[in-house]
């Protein structure tokens, strides 16, 4: 079954998207189908959340307003190095999708955006000498908001991929892998493309993610298999209430989002693991326009927090040390492939 759609550009005109094989449309599309982040706004639920939650893993989430953040001192010689355009204001505005639990979400008064991402961003605006202004947007939004210099920086688990250099510049902060989750009662062990055959999918519009349901599903059926059917869905609660209650088969997320659930839900593990760039490697990182000499200045940064422990320290509140990296690297247009692929701690 292919199914099109269409959205209209800023003129006004409807502009039509490729038609997508074996899938299942529910609710509304969200994203670009080449730059948006590797996370998915709609594919991570987080329900109504106590002030703080005390996971099977050890972890215990704070999710109040009051985060009473990881900080670290300014560096007077990174701030020297910022770019003038981006600094004479004293702030760095940084874009968030607040959607994704322990990654980018609102806090429990439904307005206030906390999370990994937002630590991790604070602590470079420290280093930077910088206020730390977070903006919520959505995924389609912040690359023309980037571009036009609304946001000076992304910190919303955006991975590095072939599209995006083309118009960004990255220093990179953590490893970048997807989960699947399915109920605790399945028997599923999802590990490559015969794996997810004939089942239904829910994942996020225009993410790495899809881009590897659909490879998958093209692998499938030149083997005459049955593809996975793709499920997509406007909300975060809708995403696992229809996991929950059996209406989809599978879900597929970031990784550290599948964790969380996995140690505070009684009804819902991880299935499979695979990286973000399958079937290559990728990372997340922090997300600039290209050219305007910011990400070298982050990348310094989160490797002077990786250096004094503040980094490591933020992972490890949010549960996501396994994620670390070993230093941030700058990636542009002219290294991608090489410089974007690092080990995890």
């Amino acid at each position: 079954m292919a199914l099109s759609t269409f959205r209209r550009n800023s003129s006004g005109r409807p502009r039509t998207l490729a038609a997508l094989p074996a899938v299942v449309l529910l609710g509304t599309l969200s994203g670009t189908l080449a730059l948006s982040g590797c996370a998915d706004p709609g594919a991570a639920a987080s329900g109504q959340q106590p002030s703080t939650t005390a996971a099977r893993n050890g972890v215990v989430y704070n999710t109040s307003p009051d985060q009473q953040r990881i900080r670290a001192e300014e560096d007077a010689a990174l701030a020297a190095k910022v770019p003038e355009l981006i600094g004479k204001d004293g702030k760095l505005t940084v874009a968030t999708t607040a959607g994704s639990i322990p990654l980018s979400f609102h806090a429990t008064d439904d307005k206030t955006p906390i999370g990994s991402e937002l630590d991790i961003a604070q602590l470079v605006a420290d280093k930077l000498g910088l206020e730390l202004d977070v903006q919520v947007t959505s995924w389609e939004n912040w690359p023309l908001k980037t571009q036009s210099g609304d946001f000076e920086a992304v910190f919303s688990n955006v991975g590095i991929n072939a599209a995006r250099v083309k118009l960004f510049d990255f220093a990179s902060y953590r490893a970048a892998y997807m989960g699947f989750e399915a109920k605790k009662s399945s028997s599923y062990d999802i590990k490559g493309a015969d794996d997810i055959s004939g089942l239904k999918i829910s994942v996020g519009s225009g993410t790495n993610q899809e881009k590897i349901l659909l490879a998958w599903n093209k692998e499938l059926e030149g083997k005459g298999k049955a593809p996975a059917v793709l499920q997509y869905y406007s909300s975060d609660a809708d995403t696992i209430l229809a996991l929950s209650s059996g209406r989809t088969d599978l879900n597929i997320a970031p990784y550290p989002s599948t964790v969380y659930r996995e140690n505070t839900r009684d009804d819902l593990k991880i299935v499979g693991k695979v990286n973000a760039g399958w079937p290559s490697e990728t990372l997340v990182a922090a997300t600039s326009l290209k050219g305007n000499g910011l990400a070298p200045v982050i990348s310094e940064a989160l490797n002077s927090a990786i250096e004094d422990g503040s980094y490591g320290k933020v992972l490890e509140r949010w549960g996501l040390s396994e994620e670390a990296l070993p230093e941030s690297k700058t990636v542009t247009e002219a290294n991608f492939g090489t410089a974007q692929a690092g080990k995890t701690q």
